[in-house]
């Protein structure tokens, strides 16, 4: 037998037909009955031009097609000439021709499908005589009969059941889902093979059975998640449409029209896993946006290094060496040399300067540590989830300013998470891969720290792999013109004020003092000076009333003990000279050149009470 092509086959379509090339949306051919409809030659057409609708509806149903087999929708409407647009039903199927694929699409005036219906019912209200008992019984298959083509045609399965449940007709579609033939289940109760069971296997009674509510309550049952049993004992995800179907006035049954939504439900759980990322990811970007707000706001300026000095240039070779590297870095010197500077430039010149690089002030975290570093979920719907700072610093760095603090009971947990690159968020067990560099810094003697007992010997061995020494400014006075220089044009710049003349006098009584709170106090030394000059010359007061190295005999080597309790007595005194006031202009942060959430932890941590700094210096 000769095989026909797709124009012929359109003749032979009980219904007005074209053939469509879903590449160029052109008509490749059209049935008599299709130009007849639309009242012109259709050949060379768009298709679309032939619709009133949205073209991508007209994607979608072509995707459904192509997907399916079989595709239909009513989403068109024919544009017929002189007229009013006329509902109608697109069925499609798709064909695969020597000149390329074809959609070969059926237009089904939805008033002649209403019209043959009328026909066929007002034919059987009709009858009488001695077969009305008959009736009932053969409503199914008569209809079956003088409808087969359109329910084989259609991309639904569309089965009938009779008034006592038994299943009277089943299309192709039906059988093609389900796995079982007409033979199967014509004359059987249907929903007893592939409907009364759950999930679970446990029984669906047939009294909660929407479809058997659908006649027996003389109503239409809509249900749009449900499962159907196919022939293998593989459930499928199915909505469907029950309604009941009269014989005159008479309840005879119901149809059932049905959807396989197996892979449509799959998809929309990969949609909503695919927005539950996007949402996380959304909620990161802004916590990360907020966290780097907050460091430009709490930060004054980022700035380059300035210095000419041997140690200065010493200190660049090192970051250049190391930068490049995804070697963790341990930056040591005195409160105020610049330590995270030097982070900011080894992370700035490394391959992951396109990241963030995350701050952890050690010696100011709060009392959720776990949940700051390694964030937490929301609990039963309340508050938001959100990333710690290991996981905003995924891809980049993570700066743990003055290590020493981090509380001894915590670095175990903190290892751990660095070593393996895993976190657990709190409140949830899924672990998270995260790919950080660590770069810490401190101001104290870390190898003593270990010794003392107050830092894990392998927390040290982990952050020591590349260190770098930062050298007081005292010890390197040749660049305390440069930098006095750089932090009074900034300060100018902020103020926008001319920037007055340093005069020799000035930068001798610079390079004279002892800089205990070294380039950080400079800096704040030459914003005060900025402030206090009035004329073209920048005047340089209050040297002597910072914070000091004020009664220590030269050369003499303090105790850990003197040590703290010098800089307890220093806290003190500083906090009685501002009325215990820390944060803001003039306040015990800005002259001691700390960030004020630093001194508060220092306050905490010393057990400074406002009685010691009211009581009379003694």
């Amino acid at each position: 037998m000769k095989d026909l092509s797709p124009d012929s086959i359109l003749d032979l379509w009980p219904w007005p037909a074209v053939s469509v090339d879903p590449a160029t949306d052109r008509i490749c051919a059209a049935n008599p009955d299709a130009e007849r409809l639309l009242g012109r030659p259709l050949a060379g057409e768009s298709f679309l031009d032939c619709l009133d609708g949205d073209a991508g509806h007209l994607v979608v149903f072509a995707d459904g097609v192509q997907h399916y087999g079989r595709h239909w929708t009513r989403e068109f409407r024919l544009l017929l000439p002189g007229g009013e647009p006329r509902p109608c039903e697109l069925n499609g199927t798709y064909l695969r021709t020597a000149d390329g694929h074809r959609l070969l699409i059926a237009l089904v005036p939805l008033d002649d499908l209403q019209a043959r219906q009328d026909i066929t019912e007002a034919g059987t209200l009709h009858r009488s005589g001695l077969m009305e008992w008959k009736r009932t019984q053969t409503f199914f298959s008569e209809l079956e009969r003088q409808n087969q083509l359109i329910l084989d045609a259609a991309g639904e399965g569309i089965y009938g059941i009779n008034a006592d449940g038994q299943t009277t007709f089943v299309n192709r579609a039906a059988q093609e889902m389900l796995g079982w033939s007409a033979e199967d289940l014509l004359g059987r109760d249907t929903h007893a093979i592939i409907h009364h069971r759950h999930l679970d296997g446990t029984p669906y009674d047939h009294r909660d059975c929407p479809i058997y509510h659908s006649f027996r309550n003389e109503r239409v049952s809509r249900v749009e998640n449900e499962v159907f049993w196919r022939k293998d004992g593989r459930p499928i995800q199915v909505e469907y449409v029950s309604t009941p179907i009269y014989d005159g006035q008479v309840l005879a049954g119901a149809v059932v029209i049905f959807r396989d939504i197996t892979d449509r439900k799959e998809s929309e759980r990969r949609l909503r896993d695919a927005m539950a990322e996007v949402d996380a990811l959304r909620d990161r970007l802004e916590q990360e946006n907020a966290y780097l707000q907050e460091e430009i706001s709490s930060a004054r300026a980022h700035y380059d290094v300035v210095g000419e000095a041997p140690a200065i240039q010493r200190t660049l070779k090192q970051v250049e060496l190391v930068a490049p590297t995804d070697a963790n870095v341990l930056i040591t010197g005195e409160s105020g040399t610049g330590k995270s500077l030097v982070a900011a430039a080894v992370h700035k010149a490394s391959d992951r300067r396109r990241r963030s690089m995350i701050r952890l002030n050690c010696a100011a975290l709060p009392d959720n540590i776990d949940s700051e570093l390694f964030g937490q979920v929301r609990r039963d719907g309340r508050g938001i989830d959100k990333a710690g700072r290991l996981e905003l610093a995924h891809g980049g760095t993570l700066f743990l300013e003055e290590v020493a603090d981090l509380p001894l009971e915590f670095q175990g947990r903190l290892l751990d998470a660095l070593r393996d690159q895993t976190i657990t968020r709190v409140g949830e067990d899924r672990q998270r891969r995260v790919n950080v560099r660590i770069i810490a810094c401190t101001s104290r003697d870390l190898s003593r720290e270990v010794m003392a007992g107050r830092f894990r010997e392998d927390l040290y061995f982990f952050l020591n792999v590349f260190p770098i020494a930062l050298t007081p400014l005292r010890e390197r006075t040749e660049d305390i013109p440069l930098l006095a220089a750089h932090f009074l044009r900034l300060a100018c710049r902020r103020t926008k004020r001319a920037e007055p003349t340093i005069t020799t006098g000035a930068i001798r009584k610079l390079v004279a003092y002892h800089w205990p709170g070294n380039v950080r106090e400079l800096e704040n030394v030459m914003e005060r000076a900025l402030i206090v000059s009035e004329g073209d010359k920048l005047r340089i007061e209050g040297l002597d009333a910072s914070l000091p190295a004020s009664g220590r005999p030269a050369g003499k080597i303090l105790t850990e003990q003197e040590f703290r309790a010098a800089e307890i007595e220093n806290l003190v005194a500083c906090l009685r000279e501002t009325g215990g006031r820390v944060a803001g202009p003039g306040g015990a942060a800005d002259i001691l050149g700390v960030r004020q959430t630093t001194l508060y932890s220092r306050i905490r941590k010393f057990g400074i009470t406002p009685a010691m700094w009211n009581s009379p210096a003694g």
